[in-house]
């Protein structure tokens, strides 16, 4: 197996290929102006990549690295992150602009179903057992929660300020959404869609990931140059750990054991120990790295 860490250089219209273990870049590719966001398929055998500037989705072969097509819709309008259900079977992106969300077969690499949305909608994240998919609206202050069965919108959440980095826990337990105009999470217990906890952190929170075990939440700060460790058990961040200029997109690796965060203004990935929660490397990559995803590959 060879496990991929994928990192978009939203600056240099390129996605760059790291070897994982070795945090060593075996390719980089050009694409379409300003990729922003990329989703991997449960397989490991495809990677959907959103050109938020050309409003197009690139997919690529992950044994090969190489493109295979290019998604285009007369309606993408800065199609952001897409997350795909774990079955395989469908791409739900959401296009910020349009205040849209597409539904993609990954069979054909076609949109099949456009589903109208709050406005702004940007992120995308889903319960693990893939019923639910949770949208940010960062122009409407809310969580849109969609069933993923019908693609029919069964609640909106209101949330703070300019919500953007979204994720659900591995549990399913807990919705914590990113204000980031607040510079606060909210903790949304996801059995009623009720907020438990608000937890105060750095300067401009723009993602939340939590780690495999459902121990953590990982919130870069974007304006705080830090990254805000929350534990889950009790909502509280625990540490603040300094990254590079601009933190964004933030990912674990395979077993939970690292985290990978991109630091849009230094170029460059901070390579944290969970155990020790510290900073080991750091993996220099493109210009105005942002948006990451982890994929294994089997050879």
């Amino acid at each position: 197996m060879v496990d991929y860490l994928i990192v978009l250089n939203k600056d240099e219209d390129t996605v760059s290929f790291v070897n994982e273990p070795k945090r060593k870049i075996v390719k980089t590719v050009k694409v379409g102006r300003s990729p922003h966001e990329v989703s991997v398929t449960p397989d490991g055998l495809k990677a959907y990549i959103s050109c938020a500037g050309a409003n197009t989705v690139e997919v690529f072969d992950m044994k090969t690295l190489e493109k295979l097509t290019i998604i285009e819709h007369k309606e993408f309008r800065f199609p952001h992150e897409s997350k795909i259900l774990p079955d395989g079977s469908k791409v739900i992106l959401a296009s910020t602009y349009a205040n849209k969300v597409f539904i993609i077969d990954t069979k054909t690499d076609e949109v099949v179903k456009i589903v109208d949305a709050k406005r702004m909608s940007h992120m995308v994240s889903l319960a693990p057992d893939g019923s639910k998919a949770y949208i940010s609206n960062i122009g409407f202050n809310s969580i849109s929660v969609m069933d993923t069965k019908t693609f029919e919108w069964i609640t909106h959440i209101p949330v703070g300020r300019s919500p953007e980095g979204i994720d659900v826990s591995s549990d399913g337990k807990w919705l914590y959404c990113a204000n980031q105009d607040d510079d606060i999470v909210y903790a949304i217990d996801t059995s009623n869609n009720s907020l438990q906890a608000i937890i105060h952190l750095d300067k401009v929170p723009i993602r939340v990931t939590f780690s495999p075990d459902g121990k953590y939440a990982f919130v870069p700060n974007r304006e705080g140059g830090t990254l805000s460790v929350v534990l889950v058990e009790t909502h509280r961040e625990i540490k603040r750990i300094p990254v590079g200029l601009w933190a964004g997109g933030t990912v674990f690796n395979a077993d939970g054991s690292l985290c990978y965060v991109a630091n849009n203004k230094t170029n460059d990935v901070s390579v944290i120990d969970v155990k020790t929660l510290k900073v080991i490397d750091t993996i220099d990559v493109g210009l105005h790295p942002d948006g990451m995803a982890f994929c294994r590959v089997k050879e």
